[in-house]
């Protein structure tokens, strides 16, 4: 039997990206402009008020990134007009119906030509504003269904989800719904939209009638999405809101081909389209970024805890042969796409590493002095971390507070300064928790079979790998990771 070909599925499509600007949503459309510069079009869907504006983002937060090395140096004087063929910048927004596309020529046109839709789009801060959050990771899904249910030859619809939406379940977690089974039998019960944006609109009428600040509007609607989520029993807004945004995608879908792809903590990439490219700091980044310079000495973790974690060019090779696996079927398939089950990595390595690298390579700091490293203490429960932060930083803090006012306010500045910068952390620490201090090992079965029929039935498998079992992680870590991070996030 002759082999079929990704890139030749691949061949004169036309594909909608939302979440372009986004750290998967950008290599996503690299890889596609570079493998197959035949594709036919590509819509990105871009926060901006016209067309102009969303070009002009497009080539300042996508196109001109370093990202787009190699395909510039592919292209040479040519690339510009490749681009201006090949990628269309739209100007819209997911949190809107027909995704804020306001011109109906545009909007015609794409529902006439797109055949797969990626939705990459997500507010990924753990505490997120409820009201962003709900309106992008929960909502937003929907808008983008409905648009998806318009196009006349949608063969595929991709959503990028977590593999955190099982909350803080422990043991093996299995590729399908079953974390969500308890809320959507909830959620029957009521209108949870009309529930969720009741509060938040009540709310935010009571902060403007009370002429409160963006600050305190912000701050008060992050505590509340925090609070929400764990009210249903998720341990932050937004694998609360991406759990929810998976519940309305199930409910909905009809008969369209879906894919529901689950990434772990996403890294650098791993090769493509060259080793250790990353764009901001990733869950581990704050921790290996805080160590080197010195701040972080201790940590909220069990040592021998797996960190699932994945480089960002596997997750986009995973997305994009699920698409060509399972385009035009009427039926959905969720995959995790990471490394736990068949290569995992605990703490106590990647610490190892860490500290390897930085003892020979020290971080020079302001003054031109390197950096001394040394080995991080561990805490294995909250109740033990919060002990020592306790003895170490909060008894002083009160000792600080005490002769502030013995003199009359001369250390006021000091104090608040401590007092806010100790509150951060521990806030920090707690949105941190769940995963620190994470038992459950992802399934993969799903995936595995992907990767069974990719290589049976398609020629060129190889140049779309994402089976971790590949990364030999000290290689990877201490040779392509970290001067990644350094290079492209920590110099900027």
């Amino acid at each position: 039997m002759e082999l079929e070909s990704i890139l030749g599925y691949l061949q004169n499509k036309t594909i909608l990206v939302t979440g372009a600007t986004g750290f998967l949503g950008m290599v996503f459309v690299e890889k596609i402009l570079r493998v197959q510069p035949d594709v036919k079009r590509l819509y990105l869907l871009l926060r901006a008020s016209d067309i102009k504006s969303a070009t002009d983002r497009m080539h300042d937060q996508i196109i001109g990134k370093e990202l787009f090395r190699v395909l510039k140096d592919k292209w040479g004087t040519d690339f510009d007009s490749f681009i201006a063929e090949k990628v269309v910048a739209v100007p819209g927004d997911v949190t809107f119906d027909d995704l804020g596309v306001k011109e109906i020529k545009l909007r015609e046109e794409m529902c006439n030509g797109i055949e797969i839709i990626l939705n990459s789009a997500g507010a990924t801060n753990f505490d997120e504003r409820y009201d962003i959050a709900l309106s992008v990771n929960t909502f937003g899904v929907q808008h983008v269904l409905s648009l998806a249910k318009k196009c006349l030859k949608l063969e595929m619809l991709l959503h990028v989800s977590t593999a955190f939406v099982c909350g803080e379940r422990a043991g093996l977690i299995l590729e399908d719904s079953s974390c969500m089974d308890e809320m959507e039998k909830e959620i029957t019960k009521f209108d949870f939209k009309v529930q969720e944006m009741k509060l938040v609109e009540e709310k935010l009428n009571e902060l403007k009638a009370q002429d409160a600040t963006e600050q305190v509007i912000t701050t008060t609607m992050k505590d509340i999405g925090i609070e929400r989520a764990k009210s249903y029993g998720w341990p932050n807004t937004y694998v609360f809101t991406k759990a929810m945004g998976e519940i309305f995608l199930g409910e909905s879908k009809d008969h369209l081909p879906i894919v529901i792809i689950r990434p772990s903590v996403i890294t650098s990439s791993y090769k493509e389209p060259f080793p250790g490219w990353v764009q901001g700091f990733r869950t581990i980044d704050s921790v290996i970024a805080g160590y080197c310079k010195g701040k972080l000495t201790c940590l909220l973790v069990d040592p021998m805890s797996v960190l699932d974690m994945i480089p960002v060019d596997m997750v986009v090779h995973s997305m994009i042969v699920a698409m060509v696996a399972n385009a035009n079927k009427s039926s959905s398939i969720i995959y995790h796409v990471g490394s736990s089950l068949r290569n995992p990595i605990n703490f106590l390595n990647i610490h190892s590493f860490i500290f390897r690298y930085f003892t020979k390579n020290p971080w020079i700091d302001k003054d031109g002095k390197p950096v001394k490293v040394g080995k991080l203490k561990f805490f294995k429960t909250m109740a033990t971390f919060r002990m020592y932060m306790q003895i170490r930083f909060m008894l002083p803090l009160e000792g600080l507070k005490f002769v502030n006012k013995a003199f009359g306010g001369s250390f006021q500045d000091l104090y608040v300064n401590y007092n806010q910068k100790l509150k951060l952390v521990m806030r920090l620490v707690e949105l941190y928790e769940p995963y620190m201090l994470f038992k459950g090992i992802f399934d993969d079965n799903n995936a595995e079979e992907l990767r069974r029929i990719t290589r049976e039935r398609f020629v060129d498998a190889e140049a779309f790998n994402f089976d971790a079992r590949c990364i030999d992680w000290e290689d990877y870590i201490m040779h392509t990771h970290i001067p990644g991070l350094q290079k492209y996030v920590m110099m900027k």
